[in-house]
């Protein structure tokens, strides 16, 4: 449930900032056009709100701003400190996108770059559990990291290995990175309506309905 990457959350508790700014040479077309990514999450929220994946608390930001009522959601306990330091009014709570506090009844969910953490098996059954969390107009509003197909999955790969970036290469095939159509398949399955919309090379927003 994404928990395994623990270790991997806790190396980037420091330095998570700097890559989303464009700093890291192997990341900057990862997070292009960052800030917008996180607005456009935001904009679509309404109601009571959860963020899974809180981080260090960039679109926790974003929604607060957006006038909000928020709950956030974070299983690592170094980058859950740095979002806590900047909001200590608000509410971030320990848990990951599976097991989490009860929430009661919310009106959108949203998370960006985390739902990867997850297989695709449990990114089934986290849309099972939300399905019955949310109100009747709830909605998931996800950004994050998706392929087209499996073949556009694989040469994004090849080609971060042909311009040196291992560190990339080796996250895009370490991790649970899904396609569009496998997403499509676990939405529609779970009872939400579903669409894409492409915001970068790496990453879409998502947004699920229920129907």
């Amino acid at each position: 449930m994404g928990r395994e990457f623990m270790n991997i959350f806790d190396e980037w508790a420091e330095s998570y900032n700097d890559a989303v700014q464009g700093r890291n040479l192997e990341y900057q077309d990862v997070f292009k056009d960052y800030e917008s990514i996180l607005i456009s999450v935001a904009s679509k929220a309404s109601g009571l709100t959860v963020e899974f994946g809180v981080g260090t608390g960039n679109l926790f930001e974003q929604l607060i701003d957006h006038h909000l009522d928020v709950i956030g959601i974070e299983p690592n306990e170094k980058m859950r400190a740095i979002a806590k330091a900047r909001f200590p009014k608000e509410r971030i709570w320990d848990g990951d996108f599976l097991t989490f506090p009860e929430l009661g009844q919310v009106d959108s969910i949203t998370s960006s770059y985390a739902f990867h953490h997850l297989t695709d098996d449990e990114k089934f059954e986290a849309f099972q559990i939300y399905y019955d969390l949310l109100s009747d107009q709830g909605q998931i509003i996800f950004a994050d990291t998706i392929f087209e197909d499996d073949l556009s999955y694989q040469q994004t790969i090849q080609d971060a290995e042909q311009k040196g970036y291992l560190n990339l290469a080796a996250d895009l095939k370490r991790e649970y990175y899904t396609t569009i159509p496998k997403m499509k398949s676990i939405a529609e399955k779970a009872g939400f309506n579903v669409s894409f919309q492409k915001l970068n090379d790496f990453v879409w927003l998502m947004n699920a309905k229920k129907q």
